[in-house]
């Protein structure tokens, strides 16, 4: 016996490409295995799994409904080996009305509420398969798709499931991944069916063409979507934007004049419960002046009604505040990123989703057929074996009584093949009748029509063609638009609609705002004391601050405007510049306006300006491209855009201006490379912008390159100058070129 002792495998390896390898491998599996859908069937593995096992226990629509704990125990068991609470949240939302399109579970029990109440524990509830979840599921017993070993190696799962209609885009899909993002709102099943047998008969079709099918979005909850028809196409085209959608109201008139407002549909994903705090808060402020009050008269059906301070309130321009302040109105965002074939993640337009799933159920088509034609095959070996000994029973039933091995005897006297002889051998006695004979005539003479039909089919593609345009009107006929399922929910406004809201809502912010457009200086000091003057002045000693301090933020503003505030633990505050303490004294402390925490303090400030885009950095090196818009929060607590790592903090807020990034680190290493490599985000901790040993990120900015680069003494560097420095994301740098700033910031 051996008995050396075992020596550990201990190798040496720099920490920084240990970690880089080992994050790489982390962040690929999170894309690929949790965060983003598949394109051709629009669901993640967890989803996916969850209906394969539901599969397997017979739970489809016929059958009895069963403990969603037995469900959740086989997917954790078998392929899913991850928190049971999360597989159990997944298949809650699979099953929610309000949260899904088309709901791909039936459950039993609570399973939560629009106002944002939990669901009961999975050993309380029970469920099954929809119909429209079989779908998805059919041809998973006809080799439609690969299978692949679970993460034991014991069990199978499914790559992909055969999807016989466009989940991806009518039930849609959120997810977070490493640097990366999806959101895709649900759509009309019906709309896309239509839009998806356009595509089969002209693959050339142009995404204009598909937009006379796919209106918008289609939200479980309703709404109304008022974006202009322009916006949406772009959106579509791009496969990235936002989509505005607003409450569904309508009045109810009372005796003598007295009227209120009932609001019936809220937008996708609000919670009931905190949008009516929200309203209730808004009264309490007095911030919306003609709302008197708001309460829920909600059951089974949305109904939140809203009353007017007296009769001659105008209802639209009541809405029109409440949509400006609450969640009665909210931007649905799209980024539909999405993995091709399973394995690359990209950005696809409206028609690129269209064609992946088509594509994918050409390749189901045919591997379902082909299966069918090897099972007819067998079965027409077999019937013809059968007919080869109906004619000479008295020999067969001879061989069988007197020969011991009758398998082979049988084989030469009629020349039959192996898997002949041996259905022949197990051939029950009832099958000798003459009747008999006849059915085996009748079905083999149908299985050779199929089959000759099958290689017709396999060998055109104008058949295939054909053949799928009748599967996807079958599903458009079982539920398309023409059912109560897949009737539209949400509308979409017209250009009209949209020209008078926009109209009243000048109107409504005027009446809000109630002070004159006119322009201020606000001014923060270095300690946080924040105050406004009147006219637009120029920094002077004349304005003075209180003993040790001194001037940080001069910005010159409108009274109408908004004023943002960016911090260092990464969350954007902002106030309304009519509000802000006047010039008189010293001010007011900023932290009576907004929570910000002692350890953190303001990285920018400045006027809001809708449709620019920020630049925003931390310390570790980490950044991002925001859209300013999604940024504003008006209220105390703010809103967090940057997740910011311990101890790192947010460092840099800068408008996005040319086609290149410039990036300086505390090493006062410069690297230069160009804006497309940025990602644009609404809230993340982004990706690496420059690598350090040491220290961690100074400066950052944008510029154009033609134009040069200028540090913060207002010296240009042009294009020649800077080649040397101009390489790609992520990397180390090198020291500036000759006459930098010594502080080794770029200009403001």
């Amino acid at each position: 016996m051996n008995t050396a002792p075992i020596k550990d495998d201990i190798r040496p390896e720099p920490l920084a490409s240990a970690l880089s390898e080992r994050y790489l491998a982390y962040a690929l599996s999170t894309i690929t295995q949790r965060a983003l859908p598949d394109a051709r069937d629009g669901l993640k593995p967890v989803h996916r799994r969850l209906l394969h096992a539901m599969r397997l226990l017979g739970l489809n629509p016929a059958a009895g409904f069963k403990k969603c704990a037995r469900v959740v125990g086989d997917v954790i068991g078998k392929y899913h080996p991850h928190g049971d609470q999360a597989v159990y949240d997944a298949l809650v939302r699979l099953a929610q009305d309000f949260a899904v399109r088309y709901p791909l579970v039936e459950g039993q029990g609570n399973f939560g509420n629009v106002d944002g109440d939990n669901p009961a524990a999975m050993r309380y509830t029970e469920s099954r398969l929809t119909e429209i979840a079989q779908a998805l599921l059919e041809g998973l017993d006809e080799n439609a798709v690969d299978f692949r070993a679970t993460y034991d190696g014991v069990e199978e799962e499914p790559v992909v499931l055969p999807a016989a209609f466009p989940n991806l885009l009518a039930n849609g899909s959120n997810g977070i991944a490493v640097g990366m993002a999806t959101s895709i709102p649900p759509h009309n099943l019906g709309e896309l069916c239509a839009a998806t047998v356009a595509l089969i008969e002209n693959p050339n079709t142009r995404d204009a063409t598909l937009l006379k099918y796919v209106k918008g979005p289609d939200f479980p909850t309703g709404g109304i979507i008022v974006d202009d028809a322009e916006s949406i196409a772009e959106a579509y085209r791009i496969g990235r934007g936002s989509f505005r959608v607003r409450a569904r109201w309508h009045k109810e008139d009372g005796a003598r004049g007295i009227y209120q407002l009932v609001v019936d549909q809220i937008p996708f994903q609000v919670q009931k419960a905190k949008l009516i705090e929200r309203i209730a808060e808004l009264i309490e402020q007095k911030k919306v002046p003609l709302l008197d009050d708001v309460h829920d008269e909600s059951a089974e059906d949305i109904r939140i009604v809203l009353t007017p301070k007296s009769r001659v309130v105008e209802p639209e321009l009541l809405m029109e505040q409440l949509f400006r302040q609450s969640d009665l109105e909210a931007r649905i965002p799209l980024n539909m990123n999405v993995l091709d074939k399973g394995l690359v993640p990209r950005v696809m337009s409206l028609k690129e989703t269209l064609l992946a799933f088509v594509t994918h159920r050409y390749e189901v088509l045919e591997r379902r057929s082909k299966y069918r034609l090897e099972k007819i095959v067998t079965r027409l070996e077999v019937l013809e074996g059968y007919l080869a000994v109906f004619l000479n029973l008295d020999k067969v039933i001879k061989i069988i009584r007197t020969e011991d091995e009758p398998k082979p005897v049988l084989m030469r006297a009629f020349k039959l093949t192996e898997n002949q002889a041996e259905a022949i051998l197990n051939m029950r006695l009832r099958s000798l009748r003459k009747l008999e004979e006849m059915e085996i005539r009748a079905e083999h003479d149908a299985l050779s029509k199929e089959q000759k039909e099958l290689k017709k089919l396999l060998g055109s593609g104008k058949q295939k063609s054909d053949r799928l345009i009748a599967e996807m009107k079958a599903v458009e006929a079982k539920f398309g638009l023409k059912t109560a399922l897949g009737k539209r929910r949400t509308v979409i406004a017209e250009a009209k609609v949209v020209a008078k809201i926009q109209a009243v809502a000048e109107v409504a912010v005027a009446i809000e705002t109630q002070v004159e457009r006119e322009p201020i200086t606000i001014v923060c000091s270095q300690k946080g004391w924040l105050r406004a003057f009147k006219g637009q002045q120029e920094p002077s000693d004349a304005i003075k601050y209180r003993e040790g301090d001194r001037s940080r933020f001069w910005i010159h503003a409108e009274t109408t405007d908004k004023l943002m505030m960016f911090s260092t633990d990464g969350r954007f505050f902002t106030l309304d510049c009519s509000k802000l303490p006047g010039g008189r004294g010293n001010g007011e402390a900023i932290r009576s306006f907004i929570d910000l925490p002692p350890e953190a303090d303001l990285v920018e400030m400045f006027a809001h300006k809708e449709g620019r885009e920020l630049l925003l950095a931390a310390t570790t090196g980490h950044g991002f491209v925001t859209c300013e818009d999604e940024a504003v929060a008006m209220t105390k607590a703010g809103k967090r855009v940057m997740n910011v790592k311990t101890p790192g903090e947010a460092a840099v807020c800068r408008f996005v201006e040319g086609d290149s990034v410039a990036v300086i680190g505390d090493n006062r290493k410069l690297v230069v490379f160009p804006l497309s490599e940025m990602p644009e985000l609404a809230r993340g901790q982004g990706v690496y912008l420059q690598r350090y040993k040491d220290g961690g990120l100074l400066d950052a900015t944008t510029f154009t390159w033609k134009d040069g680069l200028r540090d913060e003494n207002g010296r240009t560097f042009t294009p020649s100058e800077l080649k040397d420095w101009k390489g790609a994301r992520a990397q180390a740098g090198r020291l500036p070129p000759r006459g930098w700033a010594k502080s080794g910031k770029f200009a403001r």
